[in-house]
């Protein structure tokens, strides 16, 4: 075996536990898709009377009935971007901002490519109080970002799965075809193949560890003041109000820090928030 037969097996081996855990990823994906499916089938009428209250404006009724399904849905580890999408209408529709904008963050957090979300969490973001600039990022850190977030992480799981597959292909017939317009198309296809799975196996590894950090939060109260330190005597350095994001950077007892959007960062009681 030559050099180059080598060097492609290594990198094929070097890469096989990333592409395991992706594709073990995308299979519990499937399992759990199935699993919620049957729980829907085993009781629909929740689900269906929550929606008919949301369309014949019994908000209220809507609410309590996609909460219930929330928490049963939580007790079994699971978790979905439709199910917050239509809690956060709902209580959109009953004029509570703070909590619809805690059910489209979800949403978008879960499912970041849909569009549908994404509308109506600007939406909802635009009726806040608070107006603050957002601080300079890298332009690099912004265009990978808006990227990544064209699809949830399932989905970029099971597109590297698929190039990884076609990587493999390319290999294959470089190593053992003997045509030499053949391997040549092989060699620089599986180049791209490899960069375009590397790219998205990034873009699920990266919105998974932003899935599993929580590390956002929405202010629920009417105005949340923030101070200098942990203590309700220390100096109010600002206020925010209903419907505000921000950042956990730590916590302290019954308070966390909290960092805004323009780089501000001070301590709020944790009462004041709602981790999305």
């Amino acid at each position: 075996m030559n050099l180059i037969h080598m060097m492609g097996l290594s990198l094929l081996l070097m890469l096989l536990p990333s592409e395991m855990t992706a594709a073990q990823e995308a299979i519990d994906t499937l399992q759990k898709a199935v699993y919620s499916a049957d729980a829907r089938v085993e009781s629909p009428l929740s689900a269906d009377e929550a929606a008919e209250a949301y369309r014949t404006g019994d908000y209220e009724k809507s609410i309590e009935l996609y909460e219930s399904i929330v928490v049963g849905a939580l007790s079994e580890n699971r978790e979905s971007a439709a199910l917050y999408y239509n809690l956060g209408n709902a209580y959109f529709r009953d004029n509570q901002l703070a909590k619809a904008l805690l059910n489209y963050e979800r949403a978008h957090l879960l499912d970041p490519g849909d569009g549908d979300i994404r509308h109506n969490l600007r939406f909802a973001q635009n009726r806040t109080e608070d107006r603050i600039e957002q601080a300079g990022t890298f332009f690099l850190k912004e265009w990978f970002k808006g990227v990544r977030d064209l699809n949830n992480s399932n989905r970029w799981a099971v597109i590297s799965i698929i190039l990884f597959l076609l990587v493999l292909i390319c290999v294959a017939i470089f190593l053992f075809l003997r045509i030499l317009w053949a391997r040549k198309a092989a060699f620089y296809s599986g180049l791209v193949w490899l960069v375009l799975m590397i790219a998205t196996m990034t873009f699920a590894f990266s919105q998974k560890r932003e899935r599993l950090q929580r590390d956002e939060a929405i202010v629920m109260v009417g105005a949340a003041t923030v101070n200098a330190s942990p203590d309700r005597n220390s100096n109010p350095l600002f206020e925010l109000h209903e419907g505000a994001k921000v950042k956990i950077r730590n916590s302290d007892g019954n308070w966390y820090e909290v960092e805004i959007a323009n780089g501000s960062v001070g301590w709020t009681e944790k009462d004041n928030v709602a981790v999305i």
